[in-house]
């Protein structure tokens, strides 16, 4: 009984090997670029051109812009991270359309907003989406001034621009 486990461990253990070979292999150049520390920048390379094609429509601004935008206090604020992100800490008097009211619910959060009103939605950090989704929702209702703020929250924070913890 032992020989025979002893040779189920080898035969597992040539698999497993194998399999890591094979998948060096294949994935080569990403192994490359990981080693030189190229894969980082390339990732959001992929990412950035991934979101301009997949958010063609959607109008974004850094980190300057939305500030000043919050300054002139004509812009409404939405934050499209989670419910307890946002009681946390947000953009004050951002409104919250947490992720899983992107589907459905979004009409109804916005029911007072005029449609021709600045409109700046965010999220947490430059890898999220969820500003981009949001965006492209409220530009299928009807709002013609909706733009993406794509540095997130967290960088909202770390420059020391207002934050609040109301609802």
């Amino acid at each position: 009984m032992n020989r025979v486990w002893r040779q189920d461990l080898a035969w597992a253990g040539y698999i497993l090997g194998l399999a890591v070979l094979l998948g060096l292999l294949q994935q080569w150049p990403l192994v490359r670029q990981s080693w030189r520390g190229e894969l980082a920048p390339r990732l959001a390379q992929v990412r950035e051109q991934r979101r301009q094609e997949q958010f063609q429509g959607v109008k974004t601004v850094n980190l300057a812009q939305a500030y000043a935008l919050f300054q002139q206090g004509q812009a409404r604020f939405i934050d499209a991270r989670p419910a307890a992100e946002y009681t946390e800490l947000h953009v004050p008097n951002a409104l919250n359309i947490p992720p899983d009211m992107v589907e459905a619910g979004v009409a109804e959060r916005v029911a007072g907003l005029a449609r021709d009103r600045e409109i700046v939605v965010y999220c947490g950090q430059v890898s999220c989406d969820l500003a981009l989704k949001l965006a492209e929702s409220l530009q299928a209702l009807g709002f013609i001034r909706v733009t993406a703020y794509m540095e997130g929250f967290r960088a909202w924070d770390e420059a020391g621009y207002p934050a609040d913890t109301s609802k």
